[in-house]
């Protein structure tokens, strides 16, 4: 008898899951975007990391490859966590926990001393502050949410 597989549709999704999905699609268009120059002003003074980059994607926040890096490697981690409800459950607040305490790393640190490597700008921790609470907060609120959002 053949075994046959097949990819999950969205259809078999949870909330929590397609939430997942979502968030993991938009960290790698960042970070694929973090490369691209004219999306990313002065893209010539790119750094692998540190605050020495001068490199800002869409002209507000500082990127270094680095920086564009961690943005991919969230973007497949969301991808492929959130192929079960467990996982992206996981993701999502597990995530959010990650960018809360990176928006904490980012107000305590001098932004010119070699502490800053990521490197992290203003907008960069308050986008942190928004990423996190608002991974926190979906994974929280959705991760009860059944397959079938007719019937909650």
């Amino acid at each position: 008898m053949a075994r046959t597989t097949h990819a999950t549709s969205t259809r078999d999704m949870t909330v929590v899951q397609m939430a997942a999905a979502v968030v993991g699609v938009v960290f790698l268009a960042i970070g694929v975007l973090g490369f691209i120059p004219g999306i990313t002003s002065d893209y010539d003074t790119m750094e692998f990391a540190g605050h020495e980059s001068e490199a800002m994607l869409l002209g507000v926040f500082q990127v270094s490859i680095l920086h564009n890096i961690v943005h991919l490697a969230f973007g497949v981690a969301g991808l492929a966590l959130s192929r079960s409800m467990a996982g992206a459950r996981a993701f999502l607040i597990g995530g959010g926990v990650v960018y809360l305490a990176l928006w904490v790393y980012g107000l305590v640190i001098d932004q010119t001393s070699d502490a800053n490597f990521v490197p992290l700008n203003d907008a960069d921790n308050w986008l942190h502050l928004g990423l996190g609470v608002g991974m926190v907060g979906l994974g929280a609120a959705l991760s009860n949410k059944g397959r079938d959002l007719d019937h909650r």
